[in-house]
């Protein structure tokens, strides 16, 4: 449950753990009745409840360390952590008093919530819905169509996550620009839905402002003319960011909330700033969270200092080392790997250094060019992906960094490049090969499992979501996460095939981590490497600012532990 309070008093008696405590509690050391033993009856100021006992956390209080935020049943003996003093202790002891009663108080940043599948919908999943329910009878043969069908099945979608999870607020993006014509049956839905929750709707719209370098000057009619279009569909804006490259002055911002009917104080905007992660920061600043509560009706109490998230984008900004990472993929497109490029970023920042990715196409690698094409880099990610094109040249790829004892990562088909280039080079298979790839191939390395092949739907033989991986408790995957048991987000068609799982144990690549119902290899490495490992999941999509992926995080650390 959520609640407010009123610290009345307190007792401590370090000088340290009294400036902690009034941080946390946002007081002042006036409170402090110092040394409890001597404390009297009317020394203390009326209060409704009285806590004490030895100090205690609930199990999923994040505490920094030296690789990042952790909840405290993670922390381990010879952890280093953050300590009041503002300095890294080693932890050189635990002790666990076992779960209380307690009252939970909610509080965690939207980037950190674990999203499943009902946090996204497609215009393809919308219309299958519909269909399904036509073909089931529930629009008791009515015709179907865009309004009220498709609309209502919008709504629905929007509305399902909260119903799913105990939330406050539902923050739904309606991507594209207004006008497009795939847009139309949402924006439809958006109007029907803030007509239908009143004040509990709050339409939130993005516009640019451009800046016309030979005037000097920058122009709102764009935006005035995409809210005049917004207005005509029937949805009338209570907010407006305005996204520039330029400041805003305050006469232009009242000039665009006169013209589009909307709040001055809900009038914000949005400048370029040298990292995504600093817009929060910036958006808060400018009442953002504020001017939103008050349109829903919410009491809008203190500012939230954003400690971790302040922190993080500080240490980011402050560190100086440059960690370049060889990304071998067949896409040079700067979206392609955006999510590796944003989990890379996470775990440079909690390793103080910032990572500079250089793609590396695939489709050119050779074994002539192949020393070549890899040089200067400091660790290098064999990237996920589907289809034949640049596979050979990340099979070339991986057999140098295994063979040079470089810091290495196969994520996705980047795990499965491992394991036959291992066939090829150590076991003699030269045909081995995937079955995406070759499907005549003798040597079946990566396979579709016998049992799925009859499956029509190849969406249908997918792994996808969360799955649990269980990891031997002797290899380089155990000490990266610390337990036998993670989950971890999958998305794949094919995996290793169980039949030579034991030829490659014996070639030398170790099969650490698989799944416990299938027996399905999910993580491989290499012993004599002192860091190769490749996952067939995809780790960087659950990393986040304050729980960034730990077999990135080690990858990372393992990188710059050889720089130095």
């Amino acid at each position: 449950m959520s609640m407010q309070y009123e610290l009345t008093n307190f007792c401590e008696i370090d000088k340290n753990a009294i400036t902690s405590y009034c941080r946390i509690h946002n007081e002042t050391p006036d409170k402090n009745l110092g040394d409890i033993s001597e404390v009297k009856k009317e020394d203390i100021a009326d209060c409704n409840v009285v806590v004490g006992g030895s100090p205690c956390f609930t199990k999923d209080t994040l505490v920094l360390t030296k690789h990042g935020y952790k909840p405290i049943s993670d922390v381990k003996i010879g952890d280093m952590v953050l300590t009041h003093d503002n300095t890294y202790q080693k932890v050189t002891n635990i002790l666990c008093q076992g779960e209380k009663q307690i009252v939970r108080v909610k509080s965690a940043y939207f980037t950190d919530i674990k999203t499943t599948r009902w946090n996204t919908f497609t215009t393809g999943r919308i219309y299958r819905e519909v269909i399904e329910k036509e073909r089931r009878g529930d629009y008791m043969g009515k015709t179907v169509q865009v309004v009220p069908h498709i609309t209502d099945e919008i709504k629905r979608s929007m509305l399902l996550v909260s119903k799913k999870e105990d939330l406050d607020f539902v923050i739904t993006e309606i991507g594209g620009t207004v006008g497009d014509i795939e847009g139309l049956p949402y924006l439809e839905a958006i109007r029907q839905l803030k007509w239908e929750l009143g004040r509990r709707a709050v339409c939130v719209h993005l516009t640019f402002v451009p800046y016309l370098s030979a005037a000097g000057e920058l122009k709102t009619k764009p935006t005035q003319h995409s809210v005049k279009q917004l207005q005509s569909l029937g949805i009338q804006p209570d907010v407006l960011v305005l996204r520039a490259e330029h400041d805003l002055d305050t006469a232009l911002m009242r000039k665009v909330a006169s013209f589009c009917n909307v709040m001055p104080d809900c009038v914000v905007q949005s400048l370029d700033v040298p990292s995504i992660y600093e817009v929060p920061i910036k958006m808060q600043e400018q009442g953002l969270d504020a001017a939103i509560l008050r349109l829903t009706g919410e009491e809008v109490g203190e500012t939230p200092e954003m400690k971790p998230w302040r922190s993080f984008v500080e240490r980011r900004n402050n560190a100086k080392k440059v960690i370049n990472i060889g990304l071998v993929g067949k896409y040079d497109l700067q979206d392609a790997y955006k999510s590796i490029h944003e989990s890379l970023s996470q775990c440079g920042t909690y390793n103080d250094c910032k990572i500079k990715p250089h793609f590396i196409n695939s489709e050119k690698i050779t074994e002539e060019n192949v020393a070549q094409a890899l040089k200067g880099m400091d660790g290098y990610i064999i990237c996920p992906g589907v289809g034949p094109r640049g596979f050979e040249g990340k099979v070339i790829a991986a057999k140098y960094c295994r063979e040079n004892n470089l810091v290495t990562l196969g994520i996705g088909l980047g795990m499965q490049v491992m394991a036959i280039e291992v066939a090829r080079n150590i076991l003699g298979y030269a045909d081995a090969n995937s079955y995406e790839m070759n499907e005549a191939t003798s040597h079946r390395i990566v396979d579709v499992m016998e049992d799925l092949k009859s499956v029509g739907n190849p969406f249908g033989i997918m792994r996808r979501g969360g799955y649990d991986t269980v990891i031997a408790k002797d290899s380089k995957a155990y000490a990266i996460y610390g337990e036998e048991k993670i989950v971890e987000r999958h998305y794949h068609r094919y995996e290793l095939n169980t039949e030579y799982r034991d030829a490659l144990v014996g070639a030398g690549l170790a099969c650490t981590g698989v799944h416990p119902d299938s027996g399905l290899v999910d993580i491989v490495e290499v012993p004599a490497c002192d860091w190769y490992m490749g996952v067939i999941y995809e780790p960087q999509y659950s990393s986040t600012v304050l729980h960034p992926s730990p077999v990135v995080m080690d990858f990372v650390k393992n990188v710059v532990a050889r720089k130095a």
